[in-house]
């Protein structure tokens, strides 16, 4: 029933790390998978060479993501990356086109991607390989990164062009008007046993 070859074994231990993880939460999953303590890594999320990833501190990953780290990938500290987003570092379209598109094949290439600290991926968004986007930066769901993204901006649509850019002033602005209103949303709602509506912590 199981094959007893090298790409077979090779795969296995991840086949195995994949159906352990879907039996813990979030943190114990990240912990079980050697990221950061402050990594929270939600189910079905899959990260694929896992030894080639580098991971900042505070990191969020969401279900069904993907996190092709093969040629290399940085993620820095206090990033989010959504739900379904799919993150590429290889590419075997010439594998492919040459018909030599099987395990090994010396035609896939493999480009590192870069993402900063303090973004925040969208849901179901596409980066393509050898991709760097800088910190700070929010990019709209769906949306296809296909080149680099400067920091402290935000970026939609296929391909991913800058619509907003962000300065720290705008930025502590919209922190304390978010602030003010989730007090304001706390205090103004109440429920029967006295905890404000929402807080299950």
């Amino acid at each position: 029933m199981f094959f007893d070859d090298e790409r077979s074994n090779r795969l296995r231990p991840q086949i195995l790390t994949d159906l352990v993880g879907q039996y813990l939460n979030d943190a114990e999953r990240a912990r079980f998978l050697g990221l950061p303590a402050s990594t929270r890594i939600r189910d079905r999320a899959k990260i694929i060479s896992p030894e080639h990833l580098r991971l900042g501190e505070h990191c969020w990953i969401g279900e069904d993501a993907v996190l092709d780290a093969s040629g290399g990938l940085m993620i820095g500290e206090h990033t989010s990356i959504g739900v379904g987003a799919l993150v590429f570092t290889h590419s075997s379209w010439l594998a492919n086109m040459m018909l030599e598109n099987h395990s090994g094949s010396d035609l896939i290439e493999r480009t590192p991607v870069s993402i900063g600290k303090g973004c925040f991926i969208g849901g179901h968004v596409v980066v393509m390989p050898g991709v760097t986007i800088g910190d700070f930066v929010t990019v709209q769901p769906n949306s296809v990164v296909a080149k680099d993204v400067p920091e402290r901006c935000l970026v939609a649509g296929n391909p991913a062009r800058v619509f907003q850019r962000y300065d720290e002033e705008y930025i502590k602005t919209e922190a304390e008007r978010v602030r003010a209103e989730n007090k304001r949303r706390r205090e103004a709602t109440i429920t029967p046993w006295g905890s404000p509506a929402g807080d299950f912590s």
